[in-house]
């Protein structure tokens, strides 16, 4: 809801970075623009897409091939993804950055990015069922089990 998601708000005091989920999904993309609303303009963030080979856990952005277990290529393509997301969130304003991680599950690698940068928050977005492909089930709640500070679940109105 609105009224949850406005105690994150910037109020100047403290500004540390956002981790913004981005596995290339329309759901990503909505929780990307839905936080971009509720901060202040250039509030830090760090776009990760969090990726491995063969099952790599990420919509590659556009019609993109590349071979899935070639580790190499797995990662310019996740590299590209958030570069990508990094851009949707620039478009709402957030000064941001794009990060490409490697971690099996997908959580263990929000949470290394989340501390690495110095996150206080992480924002990922959901479908009307379930989370991301790559954060489903068992990933996103590990995300909120695991992750000491606070986790912003957005949900994507289009899909339900």
């Amino acid at each position: 809801s609105t009224s949850m998601m406005n105690s994150f708000v910037d109020t100047g005091r403290d500004r540390t970075p956002v981790l913004l989920a981005y596995d290339g999904s329309a759901a990503a993309g909505n929780a990307i623009r839905r936080a971009g609303s509720q901060f202040a303009p250039g509030q830090e963030a760090v776009v990760v897409c969090v990726w491995r080979a063969v099952d790599v856990g990420f919509m590659p952005v556009g019609a993109r091939r590349f071979r899935p277990a070639a580790a190499c290529e797995v990662r310019v393509v996740a590299e590209e993804t958030a570069a990508h997301g990094a851009e949707l969130a620039r478009q709402v304003g957030f000064d941001a950055r794009p990060r490409a991680v490697e971690a099996s599950p997908a959580w263990r690698g929000l949470l290394h990015a989340a501390v690495d940068h110095g996150c206080d928050l992480i924002v990922i977005g959901t479908r009307r069922r379930g989370l991301l492909p790559g954060l489903s089930g068992r990933n996103a709640a590990a995300t909120i089990a695991n992750f000491d500070k606070s986790v912003l679940v957005v949900r994507d109105r289009r899909h339900g």
